[in-house]
């Protein structure tokens, strides 16, 4: 059979030919399967090619036209004192754009050689940068190293969110190579410096160089300008007024790539070096008073021009010098005597006479809580409460002289107490008013009733729904501090009804008037004599009562307040010109070491009202004043006897 001959025949080759034969047909095995491995990597390269492609031009399907490399942005809002000194931004700050031929060399090519050495060498992405990224993360076992370029960084600043997503990246390297077709090198650069972050929510070049040194940018040093390009990486860590040791630090960094990269001679970089402690010295320190304040005043912007959708600034009332004292002032007392009375928070507010905020303390630290211990806390006032009661009893016909008992006292099954645990009988209004007798003021309270206490209160100027109990009379219904300062008001000016305010005008970026305000107040709430009466009464308070511990040589007036368990600690008083108000306690209501509103509270306004008359006159409270003699009148009397 064939077969069989051909296997004879091969059996019966030389041994010379079996090798040749063998070899020969070895090496087209191997081409064979070489072939067939190579179409096989090529048909793979090839759908791989493909689903390359159909996932760049799934992502590609979606981007936005780079011509649209538009700048969009929360308004800014910046809040200034009455002084028109800045109090605090919010919202995005930009600056002017820069005209980077306008720029020494030395302050864009601070920013390339820390963020892009070769942004001038790549196409939007660079390989080698992606390379050197990946083997620096490999080798640390996470992410230490970025490998984006500038350009990417514009993309995904104007164009995406920062996420880090797959998705995302392919979109920031898509769009990158798009928006180097569109714009010129210098052009890419421009939009990253316009929009790029620096920190103290600043945007752009211009805007940080006067933010941070009060200077353009085309004045930057060359040192000024490593610092802040060394900001890029970390704006907050390396924020040069937060932590000026770290700051040089990572500016020493960016001068030595600046060497490097031959930004700088190894003699400027030297010779920048030597500028350090003069630049930073130069910093300028962003304000940092009055921030509850300031949170409390935005919030409520939009009530005064509507939906917020240009920049504003904000004018108003805040004295930046009584502010930044009470802050002190209230820091200082918490830290020395906090611990051992067991005190943890305080508030203050400074009023004018006509409602205009001076001063407002929500706590403090606001680093700590940016809770508003003066406008969103809730406390029982205590005592402080007391001279509602009293309004409403004057009204009534009470007068200072008239008898009150002082003496246990039983309502049904509540049994209110004095502060001592001592009765001192009969007493006149005035002595149960500056001893703070709660028997006393509780009897007061049923003869007018629950109810024309709560009248009094919101027509002086308690906002908040007071039941009508006779507790009320004790202060057993919460009140903020600013609210009940407010309701003190139409006792320093005569009796006229105040709503606390602190905006007097509001502008736009470019300087128009939006709002001003053209007064406010709801007239008079108490007849001339009865706040005469209560200022006599509330004046003994600090001169025999309570709150001797405020007494600080002007003519003043005021009531002290201790709710139950020590919960709460107030001094609110006045005199012709400001209203204040202290309170302290702790934010989850436990009770504190025997603190009365006479002594720690008392302490703290004494030494605030202390600054807000610094350099002014004494004047004595409204109703009473000494009654002005007729010089005329006796002119003409003796006149007419000679």
């Amino acid at each position: 059979m064939p077969s069989k001959r051909r296997k004879s025949e091969d059996d019966g080759d030389t041994g010379e030919d079996r090798p040749r034969k063998s070899k020969g047909s070895k090496s087209r095995r191997g081409l064979a399967l070489a072939s067939i491995l190579l179409s096989n990597a090529l048909a793979a390269l090839i759908l791989l090619g493909a689903v390359g492609a159909g996932v760049l031009g799934f992502f590609a399907l979606g981007l936005p036209a780079v011509d649209e490399a538009m700048l969009t942005r929360r308004p800014n809002i910046k809040v200034v004192d009455s002084g028109s000194w800045e109090i605090a931004n919010f919202g995005d700050i930009y600056g002017p754009a820069i005209d980077l031929r306008k720029l020494p060399p030395h302050v864009p090519g601070a920013v390339i050689a820390v963020e892009d050495r070769r942004f001038y060498d790549h196409a939007g992405v660079d390989p080698r940068a992606l390379a050197r990224a990946m083997w620096v993360n490999l080798q640390a076992g996470a992410v230490a190293q970025g490998g984006s370029t500038i350009t990417q960084q514009v993309a995904k600043n104007l164009f995406l969110t920062p996420d880090r997503t797959l998705p995302r990246k392919i979109k920031e390297a898509l769009l990158a190579l798009k928006l180097e077709q569109r714009f010129s090198k210098d052009e890419i650069l421009a939009l990253y410096l316009n929009r790029v972050y620096f920190g103290a929510g600043t945007y752009g070049l211009e805007a940080a160089a006067q933010r941070y040194f009060g200077r353009p940018a085309k004045d930057l040093t060359v040192y000024q300008a490593a610092m802040l390009a060394g900001l890029l990486k970390a704006p907050s860590r390396y924020n040069p007024v937060r932590d000026p040791d770290l700051a040089k630090t990572r500016t020493e960094v960016v001068l030595s790539t600046m060497v490097d990269t031959g930004v700088l001679t190894p003699e400027q970089g030297a010779a920048a070096l030597k500028n350090a402690s003069r630049t930073l010295k130069g910093v300028i320190n962003p304000t940092v008073y009055g921030r509850h304040f300031a949170d409390w005043v935005v919030g409520q912007a939009e009530a005064y021009v509507g939906s917020i959708d240009r920049d504003l600034v904000i004018h108003t009332t805040l004295d930046g010098r009584l502010q930044t004292r009470a802050e002190k002032i209230l820091e200082t007392h918490l830290e020395k005597s906090g611990a051992k009375l067991k005190v943890e928070q305080g508030a203050v507010v400074v009023l004018k006479a006509d409602g205009a905020v001076r001063a407002m303390v929500g706590g403090k630290d606001y680093d700590d809580s940016q809770f508003n211990r003066a406008t969103q806390a809730l406390r029982q006032p205590g005592s402080a409460f007391k001279p509602f009661v009293y309004v409403a009893a004057i009204e009534a016909g009470y007068r200072p002289d008239d008898m009150v008992t002082d003496a246990p006292i039983k309502i049904g099954k509540w049994r209110p107490q004095n502060f001592t645990n001592t009765y001192e009988g009969p007493v006149t209004v005035e002595r149960a008013l500056f001893k703070s007798l709660n028997t006393a003021a509780v009897r007061l309270a049923q003869f007018v009733g629950p109810k024309a206490i709560v009248d009094t209160a919101h027509r002086l100027g308690i906002s908040e729904n007071l039941k009508p109990e006779l507790s009320l009379a004790l202060g057993s219904n919460e009140v903020t501090l600013l609210e009940l300062a407010g309701a003190y008001t139409p006792f320093a000016n005569g009796g006229f009804g105040v709503t606390p305010y602190a905006i007097t005008m509001i502008t736009d970026g470019d300087g128009k008037i939006i709002y001003k305000r053209g007064g406010g107040g709801f007239g008079r709430v108490m007849e001339p004599g009865t706040v005469a009466t209560m200022n006599h009464m509330m004046g003994q308070v600090l001169t025999q009562g309570t709150g001797t511990a405020a007494a600080f040589g002007f003519p003043a007036a005021g009531k002290t307040g201790t709710s139950s368990d020590f919960r709460d600690a107030w001094m609110m008083g006045f005199t012709t010109e400001y209203v204040a108000g202290v309170w302290v306690g702790n934010d989850a209501g436990s009770g504190m070491k025997a603190v009365t509103g006479g002594g720690l509270p008392a302490l703290i306004w004494r030494e605030v009202m202390t600054e807000a008359h610094a350099g002014r006159r004494p004047r004595d409270l409204p109703g009473l004043e000494p009654e002005r003699e007729d010089f005329i009148g006796r002119f003409l009397e003796v006149f007419s006897k000679s």
